[in-house]
């Protein structure tokens, strides 16, 4: 059975290391076998960045949240970052960044200066972005193509828009990320059925979820063999090609940094030929 890749989740909200560990014993028991966890401040970014040093299958994005913006990304926050990227080979993206226009988010100019200053991180390590994008797609794609992100790649996470907004991220050499939205919202369905599967990876954004009743319905990376599944019945094929290829997807994305992935985590899964 070939692995599975989750290219985002925030395990890092978890209180202690013990409840990471369950999470992550529940994930092998399906075959997720590399993890990336998002930073989304500072701390976060820390915090994801200490967990790949306690656990062999987490990776770690380092950025802010649009969401959790309280300042711009001045010099000394962009210092931090810098560090923090570049404190492990185990952090493999600048995520978890973008725009977010729903209502009462932080402002806006703020938004935009720290998703410009985010990506020129990204440009300078070379290193791919995970970007969050919500009621801000074409604004998104705008500052995507003014700051040369499509030099570095990466993925448009949680992805939940129309074959047009996907086709233009596609356009500018990003991946789509999908997630469990994929196993309820139609138009995402027909959507999925179409894209290019050599441009799709999976996630699932999985974090503590106390505001459901039931621990067991929890979002979990367990979780991404359902999604791989759905993938594979919308497509028509097997879910061991859906598991292939969609991993294979992420470590293409990695560039450089793929093949030493690829071979610290998951090489005995795969093929030669990889």
């Amino acid at each position: 059975m070939p692995p599975l890749i989750d290219t985002h989740c925030h395990l890092d909200a978890y209180t202690t290391d013990d409840e990471v560990g369950e999470v992550l014993a529940r994930a092998r028991s399906v075959g997720v076998r590399l993890i990336v966890n998002a930073g989304t401040t500072v701390e976060s970014s820390q915090r994801c960045v200490e967990l790949t040093k306690t656990f062999a299958e987490l990776y770690a994005g380092v950025g802010i949240h649009p969401m959790d913006l309280t300042s711009p990304v001045d010099e000394d926050i962009y210092s931090q970052l810098l560090r923090h990227a570049t404190s492990t080979d185990k952090v493999i993206v600048i995520s978890e960044i973008g725009l977010d226009f729903l209502d009462n988010m932080p402002d806006r100019a703020m938004q935009y200066q720290a998703f410009r200053e985010q990506i020129r991180l990204a440009r300078e390590l070379q290193m791919p972005i995970v970007f969050h994008s919500r009621e801000a797609h074409d604004e998104v794609l705008r500052v995507l193509r003014e700051e040369r992100a499509y030099e570095v790649g990466g993925a448009m996470h949680y992805f939940q828009g129309d074959m047009d907004t996907a086709r233009a991220a596609i356009d500018l050499g990003f991946y789509i990320s999908l997630a469990k939205p994929l196993l309820r919202l139609p138009h995402l369905q027909t959507v999925a059925a179409n894209l290019p599967l050599d441009r799709i990876v999976l996630e699932t954004d999985s974090a503590p979820q106390p505001f459901k009743a039931k621990r067991e319905n929890w979002t979990e990376p367990r979780h991404l063999h359902d999604i791989a599944g759905k993938l594979a019945e919308l497509r028509g094929i097997d879910t061991d090609e859906v598991r292939h290829v969609t991993s294979d997807n992420f470590l293409k994305m990695l560039g450089d940094r793929g093949a030493r992935v690829r071979s610290a985590v998951v090489g005995e899964c795969y093929p030669s030929s990889f």
